[in-house]
């Protein structure tokens, strides 16, 4: 197939409907492939493994066809061992010109988290050819994957999540029709399993009063009703919500005018059961009521 640089693009005429063209990358290992699923679950029309020079040719494909698909989700990693990554902010920009808006999500994990992957799956990397180590293998992956990191809208790090927590993510993430306005993403997790890495605003509410320490709440979650009761009737937690809404109110509309799809906004506490449930659900119904159309929750220690 013959491919035109990215110096030199053809130009066609954008389709009336241009689909939203997701680039899937990130390390092996890192769930790219439960992602790739998750989307083909949500009617993304998917392929896997395209070298990137010939991603601009592949749209050409799809825009030749008589049903455009509306969701596309593209794989590109270091599978694909003769094609230069760090070229493709070019290539992309070449299918940009095509019409269609492209977004980049990178994959990522810590390296022992990596390596426990590996060997519990027994999965051979795909450096792992030449006589490299699987740490070697890893270390070399990020070298390669470190410009398309560097280029991504959207970075997902899945040290902390397992496989239904992860698809769990690609569905609130990625689930929502593009639109002019940025999907929210309401998330509650507990510091002591760490901050999620891809939170644009971290809320703590380990200042406000802990319903575990009431037996009759302790087994519940922030989604019960009577923990939902205990947290209403509390004046610092009135003052709490009262503060952070005002924030949100003032500054997520200013994210309209900018060029982001996504906004994680997220709230922690000791366990990740109780307060960091309540506010999250309370401020994604909040954000519903200030006429956010495109909102989502997740909770990383129940889902």
């Amino acid at each position: 197939m013959n491919t035109t640089g990215p110096e030199n693009p053809s130009v066609e005429a954008r389709p009336a409907q241009a689909p939203l063209l997701l680039i899937v990358s990130g390390l092996s290992g890192s769930g790219k492939s439960v992602a790739l699923k998750t989307l083909e679950d949500l009617d993304y029309y998917c392929v896997d493994n395209l070298p990137i020079e010939l991603l601009p040719d592949f749209i050409r494909s799809l825009m030749r066809e008589d049903v455009l698909p509306q969701k596309v989700a593209v794989g590109i990693d270091v599978r694909a061992r003769h094609s230069d990554l760090s070229k493709l902010a070019q290539w992309r920009a070449a299918v940009a010109r095509l019409g269609i808006e492209a977004r980049l999500v990178f994959f990522d994990s810590e390296d022992d988290v990596l390596l426990r992957r590996y060997s519990d799956t027994r999965r051979r990397h795909p450096l792992s050819h030449g006589g490299l180590s699987l740490p070697e293998a890893i270390a070399r992956e990020r070298e390669i994957t470190m410009p398309l990191r560097l280029e991504a809208d959207v970075i997902i790090d899945t040290g902390q999540l397992n496989v239904h927590q992860l698809r769990r993510r690609v569905v609130g993430e990625f689930a929502f029709d593009s639109g002019d306005a940025p999907s929210l993403l309401f998330e509650s997790f507990a510091y002591r399993r760490g901050v999620p890495g891809d939170a644009d605003f971290v809320f703590d509410a380990r200042v406000l009063p802990n319903p575990h320490w009431q037996p009759e709440l302790r087994p519940l979650t922030g989604r019960d009703g009577p923990v939902r009761d205990y947290l209403d009737a509390q004046s610092d937690v009135a003052r709490y919500v009262g503060q952070v809404s005002d924030f949100l109110d003032t500054w997520l509309p200013r994210l309209r005018d900018e060029t982001r799809s996504y906004v994680t906004v997220a709230f922690g506490c000791t366990g990740g059961k109780h307060r960091s449930v309540y506010l999250t659900e309370r401020m994604a119904e909040h954000a519903r009521n200030q006429g956010w159309e495109q909102v989502a929750t997740f909770h990383r220690e129940l889902d």
